[in-house]
């Protein structure tokens, strides 16, 4: 039986424990430039020495319009590697392997002054209208991409993350919700989608595994349900994914017929089912903050990957608290061991 703290590798990437950071932008406003700075450094490695078994660092945008806010992360320039090296090198001192999640916001980067999109529908009544990006920009975008993971696998990631969910950029370009184009990429809505994915995995080493975050269902009238995902999915595993990060929503204003679930474990369900529909790892993710729920998405096979965010951001030692409440013995840093009746 495997369980929450059961050893998980894929290709190259060996975890300890099961356990994942989700990607959660920190809208840090001491950022500048898109570079990291202490406060992420003191983030991200306090859920290290935590015993957390994969850390993906939030949302990095591959340009500066890219970014949800101003205050957001980027990789479009080599300046910004350095302190995400740092960020790496420490993770990897308290054994955490460490991704890192590679976006464009698209019409939801909220500081541009012209958010681009693939067609030019504004996400509400109260956003910009974002312009269209013509088929050459398309092209220069997965460039953009392309450029960003060089840096990422400079800087010494483990894992790369293209984020496709949340109505960002390539979910703009896979919902049929928000892709009115008539070029080929509106022909095709995956072909976006699986050129980045391409491109990104040209500059990844050969046993670095890619995930990819999806929206498994769009929470708007009209919007796409499981088989839809099914299908863009399928597509995106061909071109190269080897695990998904499943999540829903994102695309719109929500309609009350739409409303997603807020009960425990409400997207696990869309987890399960890309799971065995398509034959992939998968990471659930969606108010698993429990350590006996989390377990049990692991041990009944629904998921190969458990991320927690609420309960991580309120608790950087979450994955020792797990391990003390499911009584499983793992490694405690020594200056914390007297807090813990868990230590090997």
């Amino acid at each position: 039986m495997i369980d929450l703290f059961t050893p998980y590798t894929l290709k190259n990437l060996e975890l300890k424990n099961r356990i994942v950071l989700p990607p959660m932008c920190q809208y840090s406003v001491t950022a500048k430039d898109g570079i990291a700075n202490e406060w992420h450094h003191t983030h991200y490695v306090s859920r290290a020495v935590g015993g957390t078994g994969l850390i993906i660092i939030e949302m990095t945008d591959v340009e500066p319009d890219g970014r949800i806010s101003d205050y957001d992360l980027g990789l479009w320039s080599d300046e910004q590697i350095p302190p995400l090296a740092r960020i790496v090198s420490d993770c990897h001192t308290y054994g955490a392997k460490v991704g890192i999640q590679i976006a464009h916001a698209g019409r939801k980067a909220e500081d541009a002054p012209q958010p681009v999109s693939s067609s030019p529908i504004p996400f509400n009544e109260q956003s910009k209208t974002p312009r269209e990006l013509t088929t050459e920009e398309v092209k220069g975008m997965v460039e953009k991409f392309r450029l960003a993971a060089r840096r990422a696998v400079q800087a010494g990631f483990d894992t790369i993350e293209l984020h496709g969910a949340h109505g960002y950029l390539i979910h703009q370009f896979t919902s049929p919700y928000t892709n009115k184009r008539s070029d080929e990429y509106g022909q095709d809505r995956t072909l976006f989608g699986r050129e980045v994915i391409a491109a990104v995995k040209d500059e990844m080493p050969e046993g670095m595994p890619l995930i990819m975050r999806i929206s498994a269902r769009e929470y708007v009238e009209g919007g796409y349900g499981i088989e839809y995902s099914l299908e863009f999915s399928k597509a995106f595993k061909e071109a190269g994914v080897d695990i998904f990060h499943i999540s829903a929503g994102g695309e719109g204003p929500i309609a009350a017929a739409g409303r997603p679930g807020t009960h425990a474990a409400y997207q696990v369900p869309l987890a399960k089912a890309i799971k065995e529909g398509l034959n992939v790892p998968v990471i659930a993710v969606g108010r698993l903050d429990t350590p006996e729920l989390a377990n049990a998405v692991v041990g009944n096979e629904e998921a190969e990957l458990v991320a927690v965010g609420r309960g991580m951001l309120k608790n950087p030692y979450w994955a020792l608290t797990a391990a003390e409440a499911l009584r499983k013995e793992v490694p405690v840093p020594a200056q914390y061991e007297r807090g813990f009746a868990i230590s090997k």
